[in-house]
C-alpha cells in the first residue's frame, strides 16, 4: 500500500515525501505512540549487536538515526546510516553533530533497493521500521543480504501484530482511534499517520515474515516479540 491513494507517483517517491513532511515532529510523536517503548527497542538491538563486535554497520531506513547512535556505544565500529528522505536525515546529522559523534556516524541519501555498496562489505545491517515501506520488500532485503560480509548479521526492528487474542483487540483498539489521532492533532500530514498504521496492521509478521527473510537467502531466523507483540525484533544470518 502506499500513503497517497490518489496520486499515480510511486511507493517509493510517497515515503520520501511523507518522511519529509514529517521530519520535525517524527521523534515526538514516535514517542507518544510507542508510550517510550522505542527506548527500550533500541536497546535490545544494541544488546544483540554488541555482542556480535561489528566493525562496520549499515543502517538502512536511519531516519533521524536513533538506532545509529545507540549503535556508536559499540567499540571499534563504524556507523553509515542511509535514508530515502534527506529532511530525516537533517534531523540526524544534528543530532549526531550535538553528541560529537561525527567520527563514528556517517548519514548519506540512498535507496534500499539500489544499495550503493559493493559486496560483502558490512558485518551489520540494521533496519527499524523501515521494511514495510520498501516499494519493493524482496528486492531491498536481497540488497542487504549481498552487503552482508559472509556470517554477516541482519537485525529488524518492524511493527507486528501481536498473537494473543485480548492483546490483538487492544492492540488494534489503539492503533486505529489513537494513532490516527496523536496524526491529526500533531502531524502536518494527516495521512502519514493512517498510512503508518495500516500498513503495520497489513505488512506480514512473525513466521510469515521469516519466511521472506529465508527466501531472500537468510537462514538461521530468530524472532523477538517485543511489548506483548506489538513489535518484533527479526535475527537472520548471511548463508554461507
Amino acid at each position: 500500500m502506499k500513503p497517497y491513494q490518489n496520486q499515480d507517483t510511486s511507493k517509493k517517491k510517497q515515503i520520501e515525501k511523507m518522511f519529509d513532511a514529517i521530519s520535525l515532529e517524527y521523534d515526538k510523536i514516535n514517542k507518544l505512540i510507542s508510550a517510550g517503548n522505542d527506548v527500550k527497542w533500541r536497546k535490545k538491538i544494541h544488546k544483540i549487536a554488541k555482542n556480535l563486535k561489528p566493525k562496520n554497520i549499515l543502517d538502512i531506513a536511519t531516519g533521524t538515526a536513533d538506532i545509529a547512535i545507540e549503535l556508536s556505544k559499540i567499540k571499534n565500529s563504524k556507523i553509515i546510516g542511509l535514508d530515502i528522505s534527506e529532511k530525516m536525515l537533517a534531523v540526524g546529522r544534528e543530532k549526531i553533530l550535538n553528541k560529537n559523534l561525527s567520527q563514528k556516524i556517517s548519514l548519506i541519501s540512498g535507496d534500499a533497493e539500489n544499495l550503493t555498496f559493493e559486496t560483502n562489505c558490512f558485518d551489520l545491517v540494521t533496519i527499524g521500521f523501515g521494511v514495510r515501506n520498501f516499494q519493493n520488500l524482496e528486492k531491498g532485503l536481497s540488497e542487504s543480504y549481498r552487503v552482508l560480509t559472509t556470517d554477516g548479521t541482519l537485525i529488524i526492528l518492524e511493527t507486528s501484530v501481536p498473537q494473543n487474542m485480548l492483546v490483538k483487540f487492544f492492540y488494534l483498539l489503539f492503533s486505529r482511534t489513537i494513532i490516527p489521532f496523536i496524526g491529526s492533532v500533531f502531524s502536518k500530514d494527516k495521512k502519514a499517520y493512517t498510512y503508518l498504521q495500516k500498513s503495520a496492521e497489513e505488512f506480514p509478521c512473525g513466521k510469515d515474515f521469516a519466511k521472506i527473510l529465508e527466501h531472500c537467502g537468510f537462514n538461521n531466523v530468530k524472532i523477538l516479540p517485543q511489548t506483548l507483540g506489538a513489535s518484533s525484533i527479526y535475527i537472520a544470518k548471511k548463508r554461507h
